[in-house]
Parts: C-alpha cells; structure tokens; sequence
C-alpha cells in the first residue's frame, strides 16, 4: 500500500469531517459499513417496524423518522473525538487537495459561506473560542456501533451522533429497514451541514434527526427554515450515490452522469413551489411583517365574518390546526368570536380574494410578466412591494449550488445490492467486488474488519488520531494505565473480529482485550517516544512491550499478529 493509499484507507478507520471531504469515497464507504452492521438488521425484528411488513417505503420512512427522533440525539461536543491544529491537517493533505482550496470549502479553516455566521464568530459558535486560534476539533463521523455506545458515555442518556454520522445512518437504514433501493438515495454533503436527498414520492430530505417532504420543506416554520439553511446559501461540496460522487474541487467524478442529471433535476423540483394560496399563507408564516396587510375571511350563518392574519397566526402558534391547508376550518372554530369582525378592513387584502386572483391569472413568478400581474395587485397595499416580491421568488425557489464545472465522468463499479437481500448475501456481494471497487474495499475497513483488512492502516489510525486516550491518561504512570484500562468493561462495541479505537475504548470506558492492548501502546508511545512498542497478538493471549515492561491482556476477538511501532512511528505487521 503506497502512502497515499494508506492514507486514505487509514481515513476510513477515523472518518473524521476532513478525511470524507478529501477523500469523498469515504462516505459511501460507511454507508455501506453500516449496511452490514448486525445492529442495524435487529432494527427490522423490532416490533415498530415489524407492524409495517408489507407497507410501501414512505410509510416506513415516516416511521423511521419517529425512531431515530426517539432513539438519537444530535452531538457536536468539542471534546468527543479530541483536537489537531490546522497546521497538522493542512500538512497532512498537502498531496491532496490545497490549503487555499481547504479554506475555501471547510469551516474550521476560513469558509464562512453561509449569510449566517457572517454575523456569528464560527469560532465562537461551535466553541472553539477557549483553544488557541489554530486548534480545531477531528470531529469524527460515527458507525452505528459508536452512535449506540453513548449510551455508556459519562453524561449521555441517549445514542448519539453529529450529521454526517446521521445521514449515513438514515441512508443505511432506509435501504435495510425501508426498502428503498440504493439508486434512490443521494447523499448531499455542505461544508456545514450532510444530509440526503431520497428520491421517493414529489421527494424527501432526511436532516439531521428529521425527515422533510416537500409540503414540510415550504411549510414557513422555524424548523423548516434552519433545515433550509445549508441548501439555500452553501455550495454543496460532494454529491455520493451507489453509482459513485462528483465533488465541487476535483474535475473527476465517478457518479453516473444520468444519476447525477437525475438528482439536479429531482432536487430541483423539490426546492421550487407554485404560488397558490397555501403557499401564501406559509410565506407569511415565516415572514409575519407582511401579515399586517392581509385578512382571512368565513362564513358564519349566511354573513361574512373577518379576521387579521396577524390575530389568526398567533391562534396557529399554539394550535396543530394550520391556516390554509385541510385543518383551516378547525383552526376558524378555534378563533374567539371576539376577533372577528362583520367589517372587512379596508387596508387589508381578503386571502380569499388573493386565492381567486391567483387561480384565475395563473400566477408564475419565474416569469416577468407573472411578476408584473402581481406587483400591479398589489402594489396598493404594500409600499415596498418589490421588497416583497423578491423575497415571495427567494421563498418559492432554491438553486442548489451542486458541483459545477468541467467534469469528467469516469464511473465506478456501482454497488448493486438489492432490498431482498439477507445481510449475509449483501455482505458476500461486497466483499465479491472488494478487487475492483475502491468503495467496497473501503467499506470492510469503516466496518474494523481486521479478520480481512491489512492492519496497517488501522494502527496508524490509532496511533496518530486518537487524543482522547492520551488526554485521560496524562497524569498516569504506566501501571495505572494498566490499572484503568483492566478496570473498563471487558466488552468491545464491536462483534466477531472488528476493532474499536483508543478513543472509543475510553469514551465509552469498555473494550476487548486486544482494543485495550493498542489503547496502551497509543499512550505508551506519546508518553516516550524513544522507545519501540511490541503488540503480540495470539489469539486470547495479548502482550504489550517495550524495553521496561509486558502488559498482558485478554481477547476474544480470535485474532493473530505481530506489530511493532518503532520510535518514529513506524509500522511493522508480520503474522504471529
């Protein structure tokens, strides 16, 4: 493995934010590695999802938005995963990409591209103000298996993970769970923010926890706006798909040119909505300064009765009945006959009234003469109506900043798996296309195969990236190391043959034997440098060396393997 791939492969192990925008196959990779995990296969035995056999995928999808919610919570602590400096990453991914390019496109390196942190210190706003202005956090995207061990983290009640960590779990869960074919989902990834676009019904974005449909997406409210944010004001660095992914600073993409032509127009669809009156009525939710000039109207016994949109918004506000949609009339039984009036207010324009303009004149504000129509309308009522007017197009219609340019297609071998597959033939099938797919061989180490993955990388991931253990065993001598780690829970996070890292070993105070093993040799040698470390791996039977001492551990993850981290971090894997 030449350096270069090793470290790329050594990225998979780590997966920090850095690591996936470098190298963009990365994200596909734990997709795919949480595709294979057993965790989330027991998801389907569980009796929320075993009442929906036979459902179509949206109904399931809705569901699994309830079960993540429930089950989740989002995470973006500093000290989860520990801290570099910008110095040592932009070194580190100098071969790659360039540092002018890395600030122009990441957050903790100089992007500021989305309007709202203009008036926010990113620094300050993701807390990194308390550290030296060159430090900034791995952040690390999480397995599924390290999402469900915050359980056992200090101060943590819930499973827990950030939003790339999320999206590639909602991805891998509506394949596994859902039944969405792979071809359908696509994954969108900002310098601020990962989500995905599945391509189901007029659409769905999963964000974060949550799951937005279209009529969600343009529904006016807070939610939806901040779900908005990275889609309406970031350029959107790395589109990844079954097929392969483009990225907005490399010229070669490896998705398919008609799924990526798919995805721009789909999503297109998605982000545009026709002017009808619930769509009005959702603008003014999310811009209440206009409600002042408008009213909504019923009929109560044969006589008109009127009411402000200003009042009827804030009877909304703490109602599930919404103005304009199915629910209207029951919001109206909600409204005190106090705030209606027999009287139509002359300054305020009737909805109602709006609606048939709107139907009749078949209003399209892409163009300039459906523009002008409304302006004319309105002009009367609102003085600064082409303020207005600009900010209704800017409500109805988002331009997604997708990787643009020059790009040469060159695909990749797709990853076919199909949504009747059992995990053992969906696990077969990637390892089958592990020669000629870089994706699915990246993917076995995401998953810490170590029965099929050359060790190297893993090591050099658990020597050069993992602060966390080194950070909690800095005021002890080497026998308490010993001690401590012997004291954690004698379980690994991981099944069969898969490895843990020093960080997750500490973070979640549990860990196999052999996982403790290289968490000692990762502290051994930031603590002395100088000195040879000696991992021997037999079996149950594992033994850490240096020159002064042996640390005997036990495993049960039937390994065997002989490595040796010299003092200048060199790595030597031979068999046992």
């Amino acid at each position: 493995m030449n350096p270069n791939d090793l470290e790329k492969y050594s990225s998979a192990i780590t997966l920090s934010d850095m690591e996936v925008f470098v190298f963009p196959e990365l994200m596909y990779s734990l997709v795919l590695a949480n595709i294979m995990s057993p965790i989330l296969w027991k998801w389907r035995e569980d009796d929320t999802f075993k009442k929906l056999r036979g459902k179509k995928p949206y109904r399931k999808l809705m569901r699994l938005r309830q079960y993540i919610m429930d089950e989740y919570d989002f995470n973006l602590d500093l000290e989860t995963w520990g801290m570099t400096d910008q110095a040592a990453e932009i070194k580190r991914f100098s071969p790659f990409i360039s540092p002018e390019q890395i600030a122009g496109s990441n957050a903790l390196f100089g992007y500021t591209g989305d309007k709202y942190y203009f008036d926010v210190d990113i620094r300050r706003h993701f807390g990194l103000d308390k550290y030296d202005s060159e430090v900034i956090p791995f952040w690390k995207t999480e397995t599924i298996e390290a999402m469900d061990a915050f359980l056992y983290r200090d101060g943590y009640d819930k499973k827990a993970g950030e939003c790339v960590s999320l999206s590639t779990l909602y991805a891998a869960a509506a394949f596994v769970v859902c039944g969405i074919p792979l071809e359908d989902i696509f994954m969108v990834l900002t310098p601020l923010h990962s989500q995905n676009y599945i391509d189901l019904n007029d659409g769905v974005i999963t964000n974060n926890r949550r799951v937005v449909t279209k009529p969600m997406w343009f529904n006016g409210t807070e939610i939806s706006t901040k779900a908005q944010r990275a889609l309406r004001n970031e350029q959107i660095t790395v589109v990844s798909h079954c097929s392969g992914y483009v990225h907005c600073m490399y010229d070669k993409a490896t998705i398919d040119s008609g799924q990526y032509d798919r995805l721009k127009s789909r999503l297109g669809e998605y982000l545009n909505a026709q002017l009808d009156i619930l769509i009005f009525s959702n603008f003014l939710r999310a811009n209440g300064r206009y409600q002042k000039h408008f009213q909504f109207c019923r009929d109560h016994r044969g006589q008109k009765r009127f009411v402000k949109a200003d009042v009827l918004y804030s009877y909304e506000h703490g109602s599930r009945f919404r103005i304009a949609d199915d629910t209207y009339d029951q919001l109206l039984d909600e409204v005190s006959q106090e705030d209606f009036s027999i009287y139509k207010d002359a300054d305020r324009m009737c909805c109602e009234q709006l609606r048939t303009f709107l139907e009749y004149e078949k209003i399209d504000l892409q163009t300039g003469s459906g523009r002008e129509k409304l302006r004319d309308y309105l002009a009367p009522l609102i003085a600064d109506i082409d303020v207005f007017l600009d900010e209704l197009i800017d409500f109805l219609h988002i331009d997604p900043k997708l990787p643009a340019g020059e790009k040469s297609f060159s695909p990749s071998q797709p990853i076919s798996l199909d949504v009747d597959m059992t995990r053992q033939q969906v696990i077969e099938t990637l390892q089958g296309i592990r020669q000629t797919s870089t994706v699915a061989d990246l993917a076995f180490y995401a998953y810490r195969d170590m029965g099929t993955c050359d060790w190297r990388p893993y090591i050099k991931a658990s020597i050069e990236r993992n602060p966390v253990s080194i950070e909690m065993a800095k005021e002890m001598d080497h026998q308490q190391v010993y001690s401590w780690l012997g004291g954690m829970v004698n379980e690994s996070i991981y099944d069969g043959r898969r490895l843990s890292q020093p960080d997750e070993v500490c973070n979640f105070h549990r860990g196999d034997g052999l996982e403790k093993a290289i968490t000692m040799a990762n502290i051994l040698l930031a603590d002395n440098c100088e000195t040879d470390i000696q991992i021997l791996v037999d079996q149950h039977d594992i033994v850490v060396k240096n020159n002064a001492n042996n640390w005997r551990f036990v495993s049960s993850k039937q390994l065997s393997k002989q490595i040796i981290i010299t003092n200048n971090c060199q790595i030597d894997i031979s068999e046992n």
